[in-house]
Protein backbone atom coordinates (compact mmCIF):
# COMPACT_ATOMS: atom_id res chain seq x y z
CA UNK A 1 0.00 0.00 0.00
CA UNK A 2 1.23 3.44 -1.15
CA UNK A 3 0.77 5.93 1.54
CA UNK A 4 1.46 9.74 1.10
CA UNK A 5 1.15 12.51 3.51
CA UNK A 6 -0.49 15.84 2.30
CA UNK A 7 0.20 19.11 4.60
CA UNK A 8 -1.78 21.98 4.43
CA UNK A 9 0.17 24.10 2.15
CA UNK A 10 -0.26 27.18 4.05
CA UNK A 11 0.58 26.12 7.70
CA UNK A 12 4.21 27.67 8.36
CA UNK A 13 4.32 28.02 11.85
CA UNK A 14 5.07 24.19 12.89
CA UNK A 15 4.70 25.10 16.48
CA UNK A 16 0.62 25.93 15.86
CA UNK A 17 -0.51 22.24 16.49
CA UNK A 18 -4.05 21.46 15.57
CA UNK A 19 -4.02 18.04 16.78
CA UNK A 20 -2.11 14.51 16.14
CA UNK A 21 -2.91 13.83 12.64
CA UNK A 22 -2.65 14.75 8.99
CA UNK A 23 -4.82 17.54 7.38
CA UNK A 24 -4.80 14.70 4.38
CA UNK A 25 -3.84 11.27 3.46
CA UNK A 26 -3.67 9.65 -0.02
CA UNK A 27 -3.19 6.01 0.13
CA UNK A 28 -3.33 3.77 -3.43
CA UNK A 29 -4.72 7.14 -5.37
CA UNK A 30 -7.69 8.21 -2.81
CA UNK A 31 -6.97 11.11 -0.91
CA UNK A 32 -8.52 10.80 2.45
CA UNK A 33 -8.96 14.49 4.44
CA UNK A 34 -9.21 15.69 7.65
CA UNK A 35 -12.10 17.47 9.46
CA UNK A 36 -10.90 21.16 8.91
CA UNK A 37 -12.54 24.09 10.80
CA UNK A 38 -12.09 27.81 10.19
CA UNK A 39 -8.46 28.36 11.16
CA UNK A 40 -6.17 30.89 9.77
CA UNK A 41 -2.90 29.38 8.89
CA UNK A 42 -0.61 32.40 8.13
CA UNK A 43 -1.11 34.12 11.97
CA UNK A 44 -2.05 30.40 13.18
CA UNK A 45 -4.94 30.93 14.96
CA UNK A 46 -8.89 29.59 15.11
CA UNK A 47 -11.21 32.51 13.50
CA UNK A 48 -14.55 32.39 15.13
CA UNK A 49 -17.05 34.64 13.06
CA UNK A 50 -20.59 34.64 10.97
CA UNK A 51 -21.71 31.75 9.78
CA UNK A 52 -20.64 32.88 6.27
CA UNK A 53 -16.68 33.61 6.88
CA UNK A 54 -15.96 30.79 8.94
CA UNK A 55 -17.39 28.49 5.72
CA UNK A 56 -15.14 30.20 3.61
CA UNK A 57 -12.84 29.81 5.50
CA UNK A 58 -12.93 26.60 6.30
CA UNK A 59 -13.49 25.56 2.67
CA UNK A 60 -10.57 27.00 1.42
CA UNK A 61 -8.08 25.01 4.22
CA UNK A 62 -10.19 21.68 2.22
CA UNK A 63 -9.28 22.81 -1.26
CA UNK A 64 -6.07 23.98 0.00
CA UNK A 65 -5.37 20.17 1.15
CA UNK A 66 -7.47 19.02 -2.20
CA UNK A 67 -4.98 20.81 -4.32
CA UNK A 68 -1.96 20.24 -2.42
CA UNK A 69 -2.64 16.67 -3.27
CA UNK A 70 -3.27 17.39 -6.97
CA UNK A 71 -7.11 17.23 -7.23
CA UNK A 72 -9.45 19.89 -7.33
CA UNK A 73 -12.76 20.32 -5.85
CA UNK A 74 -14.86 18.80 -8.34
CA UNK A 75 -13.03 15.10 -7.55
CA UNK A 76 -14.20 15.40 -3.72
CA UNK A 77 -17.29 12.51 -3.16
CA UNK A 78 -18.14 12.76 -0.25
CA UNK A 79 -18.33 15.28 2.78
CA UNK A 80 -19.36 15.27 5.96
CA UNK A 81 -20.28 18.67 7.69
CA UNK A 82 -21.32 19.62 11.30
CA UNK A 83 -23.31 23.02 12.46
CA UNK A 84 -23.78 24.29 15.34
CA UNK A 85 -26.93 25.37 14.75
CA UNK A 86 -29.38 24.27 12.41
CA UNK A 87 -30.82 28.14 11.23
CA UNK A 88 -26.97 28.71 9.74
CA UNK A 89 -27.94 26.00 7.09
CA UNK A 90 -28.77 27.79 4.36
CA UNK A 91 -26.31 30.66 4.97
CA UNK A 92 -23.91 27.69 4.52
CA UNK A 93 -25.08 25.43 2.00
CA UNK A 94 -25.47 28.83 -0.42
CA UNK A 95 -21.66 28.70 0.11
CA UNK A 96 -20.94 25.01 0.65
CA UNK A 97 -23.06 24.71 -3.22
CA UNK A 98 -20.71 27.71 -5.20
CA UNK A 99 -17.71 25.52 -3.81
CA UNK A 100 -18.59 22.75 -6.65
CA UNK A 101 -19.25 22.62 -10.02
CA UNK A 102 -21.08 19.95 -11.93
CA UNK A 103 -21.70 16.25 -9.73
CA UNK A 104 -22.23 17.61 -6.16
CA UNK A 105 -20.53 15.09 -3.82
CA UNK A 106 -22.70 13.07 -1.44
CA UNK A 107 -22.97 15.00 1.85
CA UNK A 108 -24.22 13.67 5.76
CA UNK A 109 -24.90 16.82 7.61
CA UNK A 110 -25.40 17.11 11.41
CA UNK A 111 -26.76 20.09 13.60
CA UNK A 112 -26.29 20.52 17.42
CA UNK A 113 -28.85 22.62 17.65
Amino acid sequence: MEKKEIIHPEKKDKSFSTGAYSSGVVVDGWLFVSGQGPIDFKPSKFVLGTIDEETRLTLHNIKCIVEAAGCSMNDVVKCTVHLADINDFDAYNAIYASHFSGIKPARTQFSLA
